[in-house]
Parts: C-alpha cells; sequence; structure tokens
C-alpha cells in the first residue's frame, strides 16, 4: 500500500513538473505541453483579405467574412497562436508551446493586414507574423510607417519580405545589400525592434540564398509547402496558403493533413 501510494505521489508531481498552466492573450487559461518530436506545428499564410473576391483568386484572396469565421473557429477549436521565437525555441528543444499551437502569417504588406486581419484576431487574443516588402511602405492599398509600427507595438512579429520580391534564385551578387541588408535596417529603423525572421518571394529558396540571409542575421526563414528541408530546417518552415473556397471544415482537415508528417528537423536540432 506505502509503495502504490509513493508511485501515486510521483506520478502527480511527474505531471506537475512537465505541465504548467498559462495565460493566454485573452486571457484563458491554456495548458503548455511537450508537442510531440514528430509533429510538424501548423502555419497558415495570407495575402490578400478583401470585402469581396471581386475577380481576385480565392488561392491568393479570402474575404473579409470568410476570416473573420475561420479566426472564430480556430478559437472555438481551441487553438493558440504563437510567433516565431516561440517556434524557433520549441525547434531546438529550448522550449514548451501551448496547447494546439499554430501560426499566422501575412504576405506582401497590404493594407488590410492592418484594418482588417489584426482587429479580428484582438477579438481573440491572436497574434501573427507580418512578412513586409519594404517597397510598398507608404504606398496607396499597403501598409504605412504608423501601421508597422502599431503592430509591432501590440505584440505581434514584423518581419523582411525583401525591398520588392524577387526570385531570390536569380539575385546577382550586386543586388542582396538592397533586398535584404536595407529592407531588414528599415524595419527595424520603424519598429525599433531587430528583425530575425525572413519569407521567401514565391517560396524560392537554394543553398546559397540561405547563406546570404544566415549571413545578414536572420535566424529562420519561411517557405511555403514544399517538404521541409532536413539540412536547413530554421530556414524551410513550411507554411500552407489558405484559399477562400475552404469551408471551415475543410480547412481544419488541411491543417491536420498538411502538417501530420514527421516533423525531421526536430532530432536533429535538439
Amino acid at each position: 500500500m506505502r509503495i502504490q501510494f509513493f508511485l501515486m505521489i510521483c506520478l502527480v508531481s511527474f505531471w506537475q513538473y512537465s505541465t504548467h498552466h498559462l495565460k493566454s492573450d485573452n486571457g484563458k487559461a491554456k495548458i503548455a505541453v511537450q508537442q510531440s518530436p514528430g509533429k510538424e506545428i501548423p502555419v497558415l499564410c495570407y495575402h490578400n483579405i478583401k470585402n469581396v473576391l471581386d475577380g481576385h483568386s480565392p488561392k491568393l484572396t479570402v474575404t473579409e467574412k470568410t476570416f473573420d469565421a475561420q479566426m472564430k473557429m480556430l478559437s472555438d477549436n481551441g487553438y493558440h497562436t504563437i510567433l516565431p521565437d516561440q517556434l524557433c525555441n520549441y525547434l531546438t528543444g529550448k522550449a514548451v508551446l501551448p496547447s494546439k499551437p499554430i501560426m499566422l502569417t501575412f504576405d506582401d504588406s497590404h493594407k488590410e493586414h492592418y484594418s482588417i486581419a489584426a482587429n479580428e484576431m484582438k477579438k481573440y487574443g491572436f497574434r501573427g507574423v507580418f512578412f513586409v516588402m519594404t517597397i510598398a511602405i507608404d504606398k496607396p492599398n499597403y501598409l504605412n510607417r504608423e501601421e508597422i509600427k502599431a503592430l509591432a507595438n501590440e505584440g505581434n512579429t514584423i518581419a523582411c519580405h525583401t525591398y520588392d520580391h524577387p526570385v531570390l534564385t536569380r539575385l546577382q551578387d550586386n543586388e542582396w545589400t538592397k533586398e535584404i541588408d536595407e529592407s531588414k535596417k528599415l524595419l527595424e529603423q520603424i519598429t525599433q525592434k531587430p528583425v530575425y525572421y525572413f519569407a521567401y518571394p514565391y517560396g524560392a529558396w537554394n543553398e546559397q540564398v540561405i547563406d546570404e540571409i544566415k549571413k545578414r542575421g536572420i535566424k529562420a526563414a519561411f517557405q511555403l509547402s514544399e517538404q521541409q528541408d532536413f539540412h536547413y530546417p530554421l530556414f524551410t518552415i513550411r507554411r500552407i496558403m489558405v484559399s477562400d473556397s475552404w469551408s471551415l471544415v475543410k480547412l481544419d482537415d488541411e491543417i491536420h493533413r498538411a502538417f501530420n508528417g514527421k516533423n525531421i528537423a526536430y532530432s536533429k536540432l535538439r
């Protein structure tokens, strides 16, 4: 009997040590749990968010109504948004994540990322990652400096998406400074925060591209849906582009289907 009681106490103590309660941004309690080493973390990618499609491709565009419904579905299903610092620490075995973690990313600096997406995410305590191409800053229909700074101040991550969205695998040696160094520096001046993360235009990368962005202080980079590379796991983080044509059931299915494979990076990095 004493042995059984002792084992029970040990099990309870171990559970309390290995999981702990956190407060999410919306005030709800969430459990921090060590994700399975074989599990990738879902990362969603948004581009255009419009009031109506109006001829825009549903593969690159979601309506405001669709986006609102998707955010509510994620919240209702217990998802908690994470940011790149958390993901990198998880991939390198330095940290645990909240239950049902997911990352929301936004490409190409569209004005509605601030006016629609950020406001809707606030309802659920969600935060996101905004990949900014700096040529568009202060241009009509794109983010301005004040909006970029506001997004950063509200706890979102501002990240680099080059100067003018070139195919990086075709870049000449003398173009890297403009596309990465100057773009990164401008975002840091606007936000007064370091910029450590990057998204490849068109999802295109190769070893030279990875070497170039690593030289410039980038800690991790995001592609699209191609397989994560075993040799460069932090620089080939996968995302799926969300379509307006997906039902909420379809979105949930896609999240589980696309990120159900083995995360080949995890054991190598620990």
